[in-house]
């Protein structure tokens, strides 16, 4: 796993934002420190947008929550989007751009704690997981 390529999306992000010892917050960690994470611009610009929802303010400050931004841009490996039909999708159109991240970025991994991006099947070379089953793999 190390050196794989990870999309986590933004419920996972945000989690890892929020609580430093949670497990979305262990699988970031990892994932910035043995692999390589994914962005696209739609996944970032998504990610933003809810970290600046004013129902966190009481827990990042807007300096810690321009670091995280600047962090993650500056880490990330960026990929480009695009319209082709995808050979599977998400019963939630919005969470397509995940898949579509992934499939573009050659990802091997997508942590998500979504049911409808996990209740996707037939993605080839890309397996879906919690961040719970995929701290269970990065422990072993």
């Amino acid at each position: 796993m190390k050196g794989d390529r990870f999309v986590l999306d933004t419920n996972v992000l945000i989690s890892a934002a929020l609580s430093a010892d949670s497990t979305p917050a262990r699988v970031t960690l990892w994932v910035i420190a043995h692999a390589r994470l994914i962005f696209a611009e739609a996944t970032f610009e998504e990610f933003r947008s809810r970290l600046w929802r004013p129902k966190f303010d009481r827990y990042l400050t807007i300096e810690r929550r321009n670091q995280i931004l600047h962090d993650f841009s500056a880490i990330a490996d960026w990929v480009e989007l695009n319209d082709d039909a995808l050979p599977v999708s998400s019963r939630d159109p919005d969470d397509d751009m995940f898949i579509r991240a992934a499939m573009a970025g050659s990802a091997r991994w997508l942590v998500s704690g979504h049911k409808d991006l996990l209740d996707v099947q037939g993605l080839p070379a890309i397996t879906i997981l919690t961040p719970a089953d995929m701290l269970k793999r990065i422990s072993a």
